[in-house]
């Protein structure tokens, strides 16, 4: 297989978890710094993440804006890698590394500071970041 061949697989691999993750998502659970539900102003009742191309963008049902920005991916990771880079709020321009797993209409991901290592379970622990969520069908 040439380099070409192996560019345009992994190409295709990041662009079919895209495809997956297109939509709106409901967050179902939170876990932060090993404590289950903390208050957090991202995730106040009925709001909704969104995802269309590589942005994301987390509305309430009035459709006031809390936060959005870009992600890159890399399914190719074990665990898959996602990094979120905000456009608004106190993380702006931030490349923040994350761990992610999409099974079905189930999308979870683990999110370090910037500058920290990538996270490498799902679960918490200081300066960690776990948010579940299911797939909105209106």
């Amino acid at each position: 297989m040439g380099i070409t061949s192996a560019m345009n697989k992994e190409e295709h691999l990041i662009a079919n978890e895209i495809e997956i993750l297109q939509g709106a998502w409901q967050q179902v659970a939170l876990e932060a710094d090993g404590e289950v539900n903390p208050p957090d102003e991202h995730s106040v009742p009925g709001a909704l993440c969104y995802f269309f191309g590589t942005q994301f963008s987390v509305r309430t049902p009035d459709g006031t804006v809390l936060i959005e920005g870009d992600f890159d991916i890399d399914p190719s990771a074990h665990p898959k890698r996602i990094t979120w880079i905000d456009s608004i709020g106190p993380d702006v321009g931030k490349r923040l590394p994350a761990i992610y797993a999409i099974e079905g209409d189930h999308f979870v991901f683990v999110a370090a500071d910037e500058g920290q290592p990538w996270p490498t379970e799902f679960k918490t622990v200081p300066g960690l970041t776990m948010r579940s969520f299911i797939r909105h069908h209106p």
